[in-house]
């Protein structure tokens, strides 16, 4: 046991008759650890990607609701009032009639 630990440390596998089979075996455990952290890195990105576009999200929803309050205060009667006020425009002391048309046949 000893002996063939030795000769792993030393390298002997890489050099003897067999090598080139554990050449390529090297080789595709390197491919897939390059695979493996390249695809770590992608995801890693992603979650990134996906935390700005919800804090973006976030930030869209506040603003949707702070404009809608206030559109919904200018639609009120009182403020609708004081700004056709400013116009000198005012309400009508008559209310309105009603006007019927009968038709000639």
């Amino acid at each position: 046991m000893r002996k063939g630990l030795l000769d792993i440390l030393k390298g002997k596998f890489l050099v003897s008759g067999d090598a080139p089979k554990n050449w390529m075996f090297l080789l595709f455990a390197s491919f897939l650890a390059a695979l493996m952290i390249s695809s770590s890195h992608n995801a890693d990105k992603k979650v990134l990607e996906i935390a700005e576009l919800s804090e973006e999200v976030r930030k869209l929803k506040s603003e949707f609701f702070e404009t809608r309050s206030s559109v919904q205060q200018l639609k009120l009667e009182s403020t609708l009032r004081e700004v056709v006020a400013e116009k000198g425009l005012v309400p009508s002391e008559n209310p309105p009639r009603k006007i019927k048309v009968k038709s000639a046949e």
